[in-house]
């Protein structure tokens, strides 16, 4: 660096930013960067340079008194990974979207990386406890519905788009008629013209009280109310109640945790509803494996904003995740402390957060379900959409297949063990079987 350039106080990042000898305190909000520098820069002064930028930091000094009050500082560089402690008076708490502006804002776009991404986070006990968590969590969803013993079902309404608001009820209750649990929108139905929001409520919670009378068991209807404002979403989530309804639905990345935070508010003002959060999106942030955010890390934003369940992935289905990341994800949702899994970086406390389901969904049939068990244990949600609705005699007999199954591998039996005494089963398994992804 020239001396003309030091004298206006542009000086490397790193002189100010970088202290491997410091230790952080359980007090600071603790950040874990996988960083590609560009490399004329080198990672100490990239993760110094993201250290600045999502804190006090520009590029002149300026008020170094500030960045000695509230400090912020990479503590340690391996390889490829940088670790920054942030003083958590640098963000508002009970606030994701303040959080995320700050530590996750700028640091995108800076010229000093070819790739960054944010590979895990820990909040410590005065930030957790300033947001409200899961309203209902595991134990509420399962009182609310009646179900202990066994993974609860789900079931999302198929073809996605296209069905007017009386045949989309129709499919619901031919659904939960054959023994699912419940069933959900899928991510991009709102309030088209062929199928508004107002008639699919009605319609469809009509239907849900009308299985419920015809099998003895509590039944529920996921509502997408993602809205163009939130307004309208929070409109929506009142005439759910108002009908009777027991759950509602957000594509929480798509909307925002500001819209999250004003629903999962509103719930709770209004009581006796649950929040199911779809996960629409992730993959822009999650995917590319140098740039963005880990999906453990949403999961952990999700805890925090109050969703009750969300996706996490399956693991044997259609959509990308394995089993080492479901492993990590189930790990943040589940357990009140979270341990060290796999690629995880931090343990985590969650105070007094109730506890995550996590739903497995994309690209499921009843064939799937005893590695689902495997993999998930007893403590989740299996949902499915074509592997219910695409069987050869309908919804009513794909859910039949999917329950016979649940139960039966529960009690200790094979596949072809159950479908000895579940023709729909048997049938299911015949068509699907051999399918991969």
């Amino acid at each position: 660096m020239s001396k003309i350039i030091a004298d206006k106080g542009v000086k490397p990042y790193a002189e100010a930013y970088y202290k491997p000898d410091m230790e952080p305190g359980d007090d600071f909000i603790l950040v874990a960067f996988r960083i590609k520098a560009r490399r004329d820069v080198g990672i100490i002064e990239a993760a110094s340079a993201a250290c600045a930028e999502s804190s006090t930091g520009t590029w002149t000094e300026i008020d170094r008194e500030i960045s000695e009050r509230m400090p912020s500082y990479v503590y340690r560089v391996e390889d490829d990974m940088a670790y920054v402690a942030y003083h958590p008076d640098l963000v508002e708490r009970g606030s994701l979207s303040n959080i995320l502006s700050s530590l996750a804002g700028n640091i995108f776009g800076m010229k000093a990386v070819d790739g960054i991404r944010i590979e895990d986070m820990r909040f410590p006990e005065k930030i957790i406890n300033s947001f409200p968590g899961p309203a209902m969590g595991i134990q509420g969803v399962r009182d609310m519905l009646g179900v202990h013993d066994r993974p609860l079902t789900g079931s999302t309404i198929k073809p996605k788009l296209g069905l007017t608001a009386k045949e989309h009820a129709k499919r619901c209750y031919e659904t939960l008629r054959g023994g699912i649990d419940t069933v959900k929108d899928d991510e991009n139905l709102g309030s088209q013209d062929f199928n508004l929001f107002d008639d699919r409520v009605k319609y469809t919670l009509d239907m849900v009280r009308k299985a419920e009378a015809e099998t003895g068991e509590k039944k529920g209807y996921w509502c997408n109310v993602t809205a163009g404002d939130t307004e309208e979403m929070l409109r929506r989530a009142a005439l759910i109640k108002e009908h009777g309804g027991r759950f509602v639905m957000i594509d929480f990345v798509v909307a925002g945790f500001t819209a999250v935070a004003s629903l999962r508010k509103e719930i709770e003002r209004m009581g006796g509803l649950a929040l199911h959060g779809h996960r629409a999106m992730h993959a822009a942030y999650d995917r590319v494996p140098y740039h963005g955010v880990d999906y453990r890390v949403i999961s952990k934003w999700a805890r925090m904003a109050g969703l009750d369940h969300i996706h996490v992935g399956t693991g044997v289905g259609k959509l990308e995740g394995n089993r080492i990341e479901l492993a990590e994800r189930l790990e943040i949702l589940r357990e009140q402390n979270s341990k060290i899994v796999n690629g995880m970086h931090f343990a985590q406390s969650w105070e007094k957060l109730k506890p995550v389901f996590p739903v497995a969904s994309g690209g499921l049939h009843p064939g799937h379900i005893p590695a689902l068990i495997n993999i998930f244990g007893k403590e989740a949600i299996f949902a499915f959409g074509g592997g219910v609705h695409g069987h050869p005699r309908g919804s009513r007999a794909g859910a039949a297949a999917v329950r016979d199954a649940i139960e039966g591998v529960m009690a200790g039996k094979s596949l072809d063990q159950i479908a000895q005494g579940s023709e729909n089963l048997k049938e299911a398994l015949a068509i699907w079987s051999e399918i991969k992804f």
